[in-house]
């Protein structure tokens, strides 16, 4: 799928819940402080300053495909980060990486057979991979709520995301050559204290890029309206670990 631009002022207001997931994520990395480590689907790096935190002695180097997400990174990290837009289904290293992390982003990268091929190529032997991103199951009751509201520009299209199912994910990761693969899903409830906003910029981004922009706000509330108060989206996560 191509990449989609973001109004990455508005996710870094809003993203309390992925910052949560995030510190989850660099937790299983177990990091000395001086690795070499690639933030996959940086954002607005709120989950890079955290990981630079626990790698004092080390390097950090953040990519995503936005470049309005870079350039809020950038605003909030300087130069303390190397940033670059690149898509991560092709992405290319020129030195390679102790651990990869990624938070959030798998989910909108269509192959992922092809991903995780870039992604082993970009780890040393023995480097690690953790990872968390929508699985399957995601955010169901809003999908429910989306169908419901039954816009004419969204009919029969499949959506952005590819939640994928573990025993996919493990297969894929196996066969691009990753080792000790484990993955698993785990539910994690989000009542944004903005749904409004919450909504529009983190999950229906997307689909509004779809709809005439007189059509936008009105689709955003009438989403909202089917979901039982308060508003809410149930995720369910996709962990993976593994190592080359």
């Amino acid at each position: 799928m191509p990449p989609r631009e973001w109004d990455a002022a508005s996710y870094d207001r809003m993203s309390d819940p992925q910052l949560a997931m995030g510190r989850d994520v660099i937790d299983r990395l177990d990091l000395r402080g001086d690795e070499r480590v690639l933030d996959v689907g940086c954002g607005s790096g709120r989950v890079t300053e955290e990981l630079l935190a626990r790698v004092p002695n080390g390097t950090v180097v953040g990519v995503d495909g936005s470049e309005a997400m870079v350039e809020q990174a950038r605003a909030r990290l300087g130069d303390r980060v190397e940033l670059f837009t690149a898509d991560a289904a092709e992405l290319e290293v020129t030195q390679p990486f102790d651990a990869i992390l990624s938070t959030a982003t798998f989910h909108w990268i269509g192959d992922h057979e092809r991903l995780f091929a870039r992604l082993h190529a970009a780890l040393r032997p023995g480097g690690r991979l953790s990872a968390q991103c929508g699985g399957y199951g995601n955010i169901a009751n809003v999908q429910v709520a989306i169908d419901a509201v039954d816009h004419p520009a969204l009919r029969g299209w499949a959506g952005p995301w590819n939640f994928a199912t573990p025993d996919e994910t493990t297969a894929r990761l196996t066969a691009a050559g990753f080792k000790d693969v484990w993955t698993w899903l785990q539910p994690w409830r989000v009542e944004p204290p903005d749904p409004r906003e919450y909504f529009a910029t983190v999950i229906l981004g997307t689909h509004l890029e779809r709809l005439p922009d007189e059509d936008q706000d009105a689709f955003v509330a009438d989403v909202l309206a089917q979901l039982p108060e308060p508003a809410h989206a149930d995720y369910v996560r996709l962990n993976i670990l593994a190592r080359t």
